[in-house]
């Protein structure tokens, strides 16, 4: 009998939370879709996981023996892939870099130039992911480091360097009674419809409907999307509007749309995420220390980066 890992992975969740709710938030899925995920677990191994109350999800026998050696097996497994993915990178000289939408604006080509410079024979492979993975492919071992926007869900388990913050604007159809004006405040947007990343993307869409200055007023939902094609699409039709980086404007201009600067919201953030497994990646290092020399801007000394060898060391070249 094979079981998939990612049965292995939401059984672990629910098993470390005790609820459903709270292992659907950070595994980035919906609640009903890991209910039915745990159920097929149940019906592969042909006994029962969890008792399940109103009070949360407590282990059985069965599944607290599967839950003590769980973690050891799925360390081991993810400890593979990497090495295998990071062998495959290494002869390929590729390093992958997640990113979602626009990544590092206009700051990453001269990232990549200057990692370029520094790594001579290597080379950056941009992997585009979905707004239903805020951490641009590094939860799923699927890229190297990643340039994403802050605050995103699990970021407490990654490496976080924050390289320069961005006004939110709003995104509007130009037939919107607002697409005139030339600023627009927060509190006039109460109302509206909003169009949002998918639910389990948890913390990272609250951020993007801006939750924490709603005062506790729940936000309308106008539409869904996790493609900027999607996003744009929504907003052109009238579905509803949406808060974005200022240089969404430059990057994602559309007949039909308009970007205005928006007052009563704080400011969008970008950073250079890692995993702590590529602590002592030498390649990973020279990134983000490319990242952190090109695109921070707060003004103060550069803060210390802890990847990879001292900063004069010669380029990696096996």
């Amino acid at each position: 009998m094979d079981v998939d890992t990612r049965l292995l992975r939401y059984f672990a969740a629910v098993a470390a939370e005790g609820n459903l709710t709270r292992a659907a938030e950070r595994l980035y899925v919906s609640q009903p879709s890991l209910t039915k995920q745990i159920r097929q677990l149940e019906n592969l191994l042909g006994v029962r996981l969890f008792d399940r109350s109103r009070s949360g999800m407590a282990l059985t026998a069965a599944g607290a023996e599967l839950a003590a050696e769980v973690p050891d097996l799925l360390a081991g497994w993810d400890r593979i892939l990497r090495e295998t993915r990071r062998a495959a990178g290494r002869e390929a000289r590729v390093l992958r870099v997640g990113f979602l939408a626009s990544a590092a604006n206009e700051a990453t080509p001269r990232i990549i130039a200057e990692f370029a410079r520094r790594q001579p024979g290597w080379r950056v492979e941009m992997r585009q992911a979905s707004w239903g993975d805020p951490t641009g492919g590094l939860a799923a071992a699927e890229v190297d480091v990643a340039i994403l926007r802050l605050p995103f869900p699990g970021a407490d388990e990654l490496r976080v360097r924050e390289l320069f913050g961005e006004p939110r604007w709003v995104a509007l159809a130009s037939s919107h009674p607002l697409a005139s004006r030339g600023v627009v405040d927060f509190a006039e947007l109460l109302d509206e419809p909003f169009v949002a990343a998918p639910t389990e993307t948890g913390g990272w869409r609250d951020f993007w409907l801006a939750t924490e200055e709603r005062a506790g007023r729940v936000p309308r939902i106008g539409a869904v999307t996790d493609q900027p094609d999607e996003w744009l699409s929504a907003i052109a039709n009238g579905y509803g509007i949406a808060l974005a980086p200022e240089s969404s404007a430059r990057f994602y201009a559309r007949p039909g749309i308009v970007y205005r600067p928006v007052t009563g919201v704080a400011p969008s953030r970008v950073g250079v995420v890692w995993t702590p497994a590529a602590e002592e990646n030498a390649v990973v290092g020279e990134f983000v220390r490319c990242c952190v020399r090109i695109g921070y801007s707060g003004g103060a000394p550069e803060p210390p980066i802890p990847v990879g060898d001292d900063d004069n060391a010669a380029p990696e070249t096996e």
